[in-house]
C-alpha cells in the first residue's frame, strides 16, 4: 500500500473511533437528558397517555386536563386564562413548557419517584394513574383582584406587576405580571397554531412572556427610603430624630441639584426621620445616605435580600421559578472611592439601584414580621392523583433577620405614618393598620415615571400581607394609583382568609 492511501486509512480510521466514542458518549452519558428533553416528541406524546395532575389554588382547579378524542388523549387547559399566566406558564406539545407546569412537571406528568407506588400499581391492573395534583399557596381572590386592577388601573400604565405575601410563612398570596397572555393556544395540539401563537406573543413588543414580578428588576425610587431608615435606626437614630432636609441639595461633586416632588415637601431646614418617610422628603435622604456612607446603605440592603442571584420561588426545599437578583450598584467614582453624588441618588432609589417587585414585597413583609424575612413559596402541597395521600407540605422556613425587632416596630410606625398622613392614604382599610411606602422612580428621561408602592396589612399586631405593586411608566400618580390597587389586594386577601 503507498503512502497516500496507507494515510487516507489512517483518517478514516480516526474518524471511526470519533464516531464510535461519540455514540458511546450519548448513550451512556447523555441518554437520559435527551430522554427528559422537552423537545423530544416521542416523550411528550407519551405523556398523553396518562392524564395530567390539576393545579389548584384555595381549591379551585386552574390547570386541569380533558380527555379528546385524537391521538393526544388529554388537553391541557387553563380555565382562568391570563389571571395566572406567569405563576401556571404552560405546557405544550411542540414547546418547552414553562412555570410550575415546568418546576413541578414530573409530579403532574405522574413520573416522580414518589408516585413510582401509582405506576406498579397500573403494571397489574392495566389502568392509567392521573398524575399528582400540585395545590399552590395562592389566593384566588387576591390573585384575581391583582390581576383585574392592574389590567384596569387608572392612569392608563400597560406594564405593571404586583405581588404578595403572607409575612408570617412567606407563602405568596398573589402574583401578577402585566401585560400578561392566554396559555390556551399555546397547549393546543396543533402544533402550528402553538407555534404562530408563541411567535406573536414573543414578537410582542410590551413582552407579554416576561415575569415582571420575579425576573425584571426596576429603580424603587422612594421605596428605598425604608432600607435608609434601617440603617439610620441602627445607628442611633430614632424616629423623632431631626435630619438635615430643604427644598434643595446638592451632593460633594455634584453637578446638578436633587429636590423634592413638591416645595410644600420638607421645606424647613430639618424634619424628623419618621416626617421625612412620611412626606417622602428627597433632600433629607439623600443628606442622610451621603452620612451614613454607601457601605451602611448597600449592606443594610443585602441584609433585606439585595444582591441573592440564586432565590427561587416553588418548593421550600428545591427549585421554582427564578427570581432576578436585585442590586445596589457600585456607588463608586471611577478610581472606586465612594461618590457622594452617586450615593445621594442611591439612597433616593435612582442612580443604577434596581429591584424586583419581589424584593419589594419582601422588605415590607420582613418589617411587618418583626424583623425576619421568610423563604418566599408558590407550593403548599403535592398530592397523589386520588387526593388522600400527600407527598409534600410546605414547612415555612426563616431567610434572613435584616432588623431587630425594635427596629421593625420603628420602621411599622413610620410606614403606617406614610399611610395615615403622608403619600400612601391610597392604601387605608377601615379596621385594619396599614402601612407603606410610595415611590415614584425615573427610568429616563424621555419616558414616564414608573409608580410603585410596599406595604403590610396587620390586625391585633398580627401581619396578614405584604405587597409591592409596581405600574411601569405610569406618570404623574402612578404611585398614588399603586397604593390604591394594594390596598384592594390586601382586602381581598382579608375577605379570603388566605
Amino acid at each position: 500500500m503507498n503512502a497516500p492511501l496507507r494515510r487516507v486509512g489512517v483518517v478514516v480510521m480516526i474518524l471511526f473511533g470519533l464516531l464510535f466514542a461519540n455514540l458511546n458518549w450519548v448513550q451512556a452519558y447523555k441518554a437520559d437528558e435527551y430522554r427528559n428533553s422537552d423537545y423530544n416528541g416521542r416523550v411528550q406524546v407519551a405523556e398523553y397517555d396518562r392524564k395530567r395532575g390539576n393545579i389548584e389554588a384555595s381549591g379551585i382547579p386552574i390547570a386541569t386536563s380533558k380527555e379528546t378524542s385524537g391521538e393526544l388523549k388529554f388537553l391541557r387547559t387553563y380555565p382562568k386564562g391570563p389571571a395566572y399566566a406567569h405563576v401556571l406558564g404552560y405546557q405544550p406539545v411542540n414547546l418547552a413548557a414553562t412555570g410550575i407546569e415546568r418546576t413541578e412537571n414530573d409530579f403532574l406528568a405522574g413520573n416522580s419517584d414518589e408516585l413510582v407506588a401509582d405506576r406498579i400499581r397500573d403494571l397489574f391492573t392495566g389502568d392509567q394513574t392521573a398524575g399528582g395534583n400540585v395545590l399552590l399557596t395562592l389566593s384566588t381572590a387576591a390573585q384575581e383582584t391583582a390581576y383585574n386592577q392592574l389590567s384596569n388601573n387608572k392612569v392608563g400604565a400597560t406594564k405593571g406587576a404586583a405581588v404578595a405575601i403572607d409575612p408570617r410563612t412567606g407563602a405568596i398570596q398573589a402574583l401578577v405580571s402585566m401585560p400578561s397572555f392566554d396559555p390556551n393556544p399555546l397547549a393546543n395540539h396543533d402544533t402550528d397554531v402553538a407555534q404562530a401563537e408563541y411567535d406573536k406573543l414573543t414578537a410582542d413588543k410590551n413582552g407579554p412572556l416576561k415575569n415582571r414580578a420575579l425576573s425584571e428588576t426596576f429603580p424603587p425610587g422612594s421605596t428605598f427610603k425604608v432600607i435608609d431608615a434601617a440603617a439610620a435606626l441602627e445607628s442611633g437614630y430614632t424616629k423623632e430624630t431631626q435630619i438635615p432636609a430643604g427644598p434643595v441639595y446638592r451632593a460633594p461633586t455634584s453637578g446638578s441639584d436633587i429636590r423634592n416632588a413638591a416645595p410644600s415637601i420638607c421645606p424647613e431646614p430639618q424634619v424628623s426621620l419618621i416626617e421625612a418617610l412620611t412626606e417622602s422628603c428627597n433632600t433629607g435622604f439623600a443628606q442622610l445616605g451621603v452620612k451614613l456612607g454607601a457601605d451602611k446603605i448597600k449592606e443594610k440592603a443585602r441584609q433585606f435580600g439585595f444582591e441573592q442571584d440564586d432565590l427561587t420561588v416553588g418548593q421550600l426545599n428545591e427549585g421554582g421559578l427564578p427570581v432576578a437578583a436585585s442590586h445596589t450598584g457600585d456607588i463608586q467614582n471611577p478610581d472606586g472611592g465612594e461618590d457622594p453624588a452617586a450615593l445621594a441618588q442611591s439612597a433616593i432609589g435612582q442612580n443604577n439601584v434596581r429591584m424586583t417587585p419581589l424584593e419589594g414585597a419582601m422588605i415590607a413583609a420582613a418589617v411587618a414580621n418583626g424583623g425576619t424575612q421568610m423563604r418566599p413559596y408558590l407550593v403548599d402541597q403535592l398530592r397523589g392523583s386520588d387526593r388522600t395521600t400527600t407527598y409534600y407540605k410546605a414547612a415555612p422556613k426563616s431567610l434572613r433577620q435584616p432588623v431587630n425587632g425594635q427596629v421593625a416596630r420603628d420602621l411599622q410606625d413610620m410606614m403606617v405614618s406614610v399611610v395615615q398622613n403622608g403619600t400612601g392614604k391610597n392604601a387605608r382599610i377601615e379596621g385594619y393598620t396599614v402601612g407603606g411606602k410610595t415611590g415614584t422612580a425615573q427610568s429616563s428621561a424621555d419616558v414616564d415615571d414608573h409608580g410603585w408602592f410596599i406595604g403590610f396589612a396587620m390586625r391585633d399586631g398580627q401581619p396578614i400581607s405584604a405587597v409591592a405593586v409596581m405600574l411601569e411608566q405610569a406618570g404623574p400618580g402612578g404611585s398614588a394609583e399603586a397604593a390604591r390597587i394594594a390596598g384592594q389586594i390586601m382586602r381581598s386577601v382579608i375577605r379570603g382568609g388566605k
